[in-house]
């Protein structure tokens, strides 16, 4: 992890206290000529990091950017454990299709792909799902001996009400699923799951499961196409959100993986 990542981390385990240059150059072993250019980067990248003389530095509160970094500091130590590698785009076509080039060359169970944005989401029968900025869309890679469903439809229902699980416990607000693989809110829908698997053609035999969740967390609904306007909506409006895209992610990751 280059310095800039290493600071962010702190800053993430930190966040709402200030922390020291010199702390943070001693805990990273460090220069704090490195660290002040470490805070320069991240402020280059869209970060807003407060400083205060005799106090030092610390994101502000209004942060939102998912990075590796921000979802980790919300996860369980133990939790880590279970979860693979983490990677996060700003944008790519299709998170799913990340995952399953990944899934297909070999990697450990709880390999998750994150994007900001996507230009070619995904849904069911390949249909186009809209996926512009203010959402979140990842893709959990799942090992079927590491999880207790093989069925197709018992393993969606899991990974629906695990992200229902998620966005209520955090935020008081309580989806419910509708047609298997679309979480609603007064109607609406804030969220669709793609699940994908590769198996042995002769066997059979099951060897990996993608798992495609795509939110509509605080996205500008009216520059959504006209044809999903009326049918989509986010959990929050555009800059509203009470919690960050960073917990919500980690609080999923910890209830599948």
């Amino acid at each position: 992890m280059k310095t800039a990542g290493k600071v962010l981390a702190l800053l993430e385990e930190n966040k709402g206290d200030y922390v020291s240059g010199a702390e943070m150059a001693r805990v990273l072993g460090k220069s704090r000529n490195a660290v002040w250019k470490a805070i320069n980067d991240l402020r280059t990248r869209g970060y807003v990091v407060e400083s205060v003389t005799n106090k030092g530095y610390r994101l502000a509160d209004d942060n939102d950017i998912i990075s590796p970094e921000g979802i980790r500091s919300y996860i369980k130590p133990e939790k880590l454990k279970t979860l693979g590698k983490l990677t996060v785009y700003e944008c790519v076509d299709s998170t799913n299709d990340k995952a399953k080039e990944l899934a297909i060359k070999g990697c450990e169970h709880g390999t998750c792909i994150v994007a900001a944005k996507q230009d070619g989401g995904r849904g069911r029968k390949d249909h186009l799902f809209y996926s512009p900025e203010g959402g979140i869309y990842m893709s959990l890679i799942l090992l079927p001996d590491k999880i207790p469903y093989k069925d197709a439809g018992d393993i969606t229902r899991f990974i629906g009400n695990s992200v229902c699980k998620a966005i209520s416990d955090l935020t008081g607000i309580t989806p419910y699923i509708e047609g298997i693989n679309d979480l609603y809110i007064d109607g609406k829908k804030i969220c669709g799951i793609l699940i994908e698997s590769g198996s042995e053609f002769d066997s059979g035999h099951l060897q990996w499961i993608v798992a495609g969740i795509g939110i509509n967390f605080d996205p500008d609904i009216k520059a959504f196409p006209k044809e999903l306007k009326g049918k989509a909506a986010g959990l929050f409006a555009p800059g509203k959100g009470n919690i960050s895209k960073n917990n919500l992610i980690a609080s999923i990751l910890e209830n599948i993986c």
